[in-house]
């Protein structure tokens, strides 16, 4: 059966995702979307003692929408035989992700050099914790963990409240879109020079990474950041408001959106008020200030707030649940959900790439692969015979 492709980008590049969890999965996810071939090389059910943390229910939502249009491939790489298997597939991949700890790799002989010596055109991307090499290399990495010694948490929450994760996984997921970023330079790069490389990110530098211009007013202003709560530490007015039936978010920073704000709400006195005249003022009153608008907000719907708001050049939305988002006009325009079909056959539904290429689109054309589901097709691409894939599975490899 030919290898099914969701889309022309990269359908000439092959890749062997040996990812577990969140990080490695959503660095490989987006090639995948865009046509690479990915298989996803995963321990026999029983190997691996943490295999209910990232394989176990597999047409769970979480689990669908990170493996779609992904094949499956079961490997024991703790056998001899089984990294013969895989050095055969190296030989002619482009890409392999994993993010395992560091020493795990080299045990195993899936390093670099080890893959190099097989594929010169190799490219391994490696997800790590804290980093290849270090006092915590060895650690293990979790998201909350990694969003707490990267400061993320302290800048979260309202003001005194004490340290609070974010309620989602932005440690993980943002090192693995900075490692799918770190793979397309090394394809661009390996097109000049005929040669891979080792590729990896960490969640604790990611982390950092993403703290971006928290991180840089204390490098460079000696301002150390807090919580805000919804006011937006350095932007003023800007935050969260109460309308007449809920609330709402409005983003009236800068000087233009300041003075068009105070013209459609019919307050000239805020812009001959000295402790309002620039940014920094508005941050130091803020208080003043909120209290004011506030006022002004109480005695309209929420719905009257943002597209009066919009339509006058002042950017404002309104605060959704999670249903209540997927149900928005626009999220439905840009096509954000597809339903898909899990090799079970059941649909499940799952958020599309929000990248869009025009001529080379991404897609989603199937669900995540049950388990091993695809050995037999893809060991048959790399030369293996029935009787061959028949004593593989006899001896445990696959």
């Amino acid at each position: 059966m030919p290898t099914i492709h969701a889309s022309k980008a990269l359908s000439r590049f092959r890749v062997l995702d040996l990812s577990r969890v969140r990080a490695g999965p959503t660095c490989v996810r987006m090639l995948a979307d865009f046509g690479a071939d990915v298989i996803r090389v995963e321990p026999p059910q029983g190997v691996d003692p943490n295999e209910a943390m990232f394989a176990a229910d597999r047409l769970g939502g979480d689990f669908q929408n990170l493996n779609r249009n992904k094949r499956s491939l079961t490997l024991n790489l703790k056998k001899p035989e089984g990294l013969v298997v895989f050095q055969r597939l190296v030989r002619d991949a482009d890409v392999v992700v994993e993010n395992w700890r560091p020493d795990v790799k080299a045990r195993l002989g899936v390093d670099y050099e080890s893959l190099r010596a097989i594929n010169p055109r190799i490219i391994l991307a490696s997800i790590s914790g804290f980093g290849q090499q270090g006092p915590y290399a060895w650690r293990p990495g979790f998201d909350q963990i990694v969003q707490g010694m990267g400061g993320l948490m302290s800048v979260t929450g309202l003001p005194g409240q004490g340290p609070v994760r974010a309620g989602l996984a932005v440690a993980d997921s943002s090192a693995g879109l900075y490692a799918a970023l770190g793979i397309f330079i090394a394809l661009l790069e390996r097109e000049t020079s005929g040669e891979g490389q080792w590729v990896h990110t960490s969640l604790l530098h990611t982390m950092i990474a993403m703290m971006d211009f928290q991180a840089a007013r204390y490098l460079n202003e000696g301002d150390v950041p807090t919580q805000a709560g919804n006011d937006h530490p350095t932007s003023a007015p800007m935050g969260l408001f109460s309308a007449s039936d809920g609330l709402f978010n409005l983003g009236a920073s800068g000087e233009g959106n300041w003075q068009r704000l105070c013209k459609l709400l019919e307050r000239p006195d805020w812009l001959q008020d000295p402790d309002f005249s620039d940014e920094k003022l508005r941050v130091k009153h803020r208080e003043r200030l909120n209290e004011q608008i506030q006022r002004v907000f109480s005695s309209r719907t929420v719905a009257h707030w943002v597209d009066t708001l919009n339509g006058a050049g002042v950017p404002a939305g309104p605060v959704y649940s999670v249903p209540e988002m997927f149900e928005d006009a626009q999220v439905r325009h840009l096509g954000v959900v597809k339903t898909v079909e899990a090799s079970t056959g059941a649909t499940r539904r799952v958020v599309t790439q929000p990248v869009r290429l025009e001529r080379t689109a991404a897609d989603v054309l199937r669900g995540a692969p049950g388990w091993g589901e695809h050995t037999a097709e893809i060991l048959g691409e790399i030369g293996y015979s029935s009787d061959d894939i028949r004593m593989l599975r006899a001896m445990e490899v696959v």
